[in-house]
């Protein structure tokens, strides 16, 4: 990653992933339940992901790429995404989803028509991720076969410079905010987490449940992705389940040595009510630090009294 000045206590971290899940495109340009349009959502989360500074070295979308996977959809995915992800210099991992067809995903994605389940592992700057496919052909549950953790096993046997992501669909962990979800969750999570428990899995990245969630699975976080389709309402009044148009966003995670932060950017534009131009950086980093203490973090300074033509510290 480019080098920054260092403003507080912790370095850069080593790497930046986008976790971005469940666009379900569709052909045609046409809308999901006639009101949603996911193309527009998805375009939304690569124009906002454009201004993320420093630009994440990974694009990970987990899953439900295409709502019918249909060659059109997973075309118009390649011609979105693609062109994006190369500007920004990051690398893509695409894992299947229980709206994905495994024939029409890899022959779209990987150009061959393959029946088998879709699991690959892609390394960027020292960092494994395992995109592990969860799809039940012919259903909307998840599962993992045995020969699938057998080689999950084997990969993860040799550890990676700077350890593994893994992205799959269904996400290992309780859903009490969507109780609806628990009928097509990850079956057998006790045979995953014997695979990967004691490894050097960092993350475990999932999708599946539109809305933004997190957990620990077998002593490893786990990051849930909202949609840039529909979203779920986690607190919707008198309804099992209530798909709504909003609350749209993707995750950012950033790896540190040490640790991984997780932070939630949401697709819909919002007012700004304070602020100040990005040139302002370049005149913080040229501040040695106790003069950035002096005049930023004291409460009387011109700076945060808004004197110096700005607006008051948050």
């Amino acid at each position: 990653m480019p080098a920054v000045v260092q403003l507080g206590q912790y370095p850069p971290p080593r790497h930046a992933v986008a976790h971005l899940s469940d666009p379900h495109l569709l052909a045609g340009g046409a809308r999901q339940y006639g009101v949603v349009d996911p193309d527009a959502g998805l375009v939304r989360a690569l124009e906002r992901l454009a201004h993320v500074d420093p630009p994440p070295q990974v694009l990970v979308f987990t899953g439900d790429l295409a709502d019918r996977a249909e060659p059109a959809a997973y075309a118009r995915l390649r011609e979105a995404v693609e062109p994006a992800a190369a500007a920004m210099g990051a690398v893509v991992v695409w894992t299947m989803g229980n709206h994905d067809e495994r024939a029409a995903y890899s022959a779209a994605l990987f150009g061959v028509a393959d029946e088998a389940p879709q699991d690959r592992v892609v390394e960027v700057d020292g960092l494994r991720v395992v995109a592990l496919d969860t799809s039940v052909p012919g259903y909307h549950h998840g599962a993992l076969d045995p020969e699938q953790l057998a080689w999950l096993a084997d990969v993860l046997s040799t550890p990676a410079p700077y350890g593994t992501v893994i992205a799959l669909h269904h996400p290992p962990i309780p859903v009490p905010m969507l109780r609806a979800a628990e009928l097509i969750e990850l079956e057998d999570q006790q045979a995953l987490a014997a695979v990967v428990e004691g490894t050097d899995v960092r993350v475990i990245l999932g999708g599946h449940f539109h809305y933004t969630s997190w957990s620990t699975f077998a002593g490893i976080p786990v990051s849930v992705a909202s949609a840039s389709c529909y979203t779920s309402d986690p607190a919707p009044v008198d309804r099992f389940v209530s798909g709504v148009d909003g609350h749209q966003a993707f995750t950012m995670l950033h790896l540190y040595d040490d640790r991984v932060v997780h932070t939630v950017v949401p697709l819909a534009a919002a007012p700004e009510v304070t602020g100040y131009p990005a040139d302002v950086v370049a005149q913080v980093e040229a501040l040695t630090a106790d003069e950035r203490r002096d005049i930023l973090s004291r409460k009387d300074s011109p700076f945060n009294v808004g004197d110096a033509g700005g607006e008051p510290s948050p």
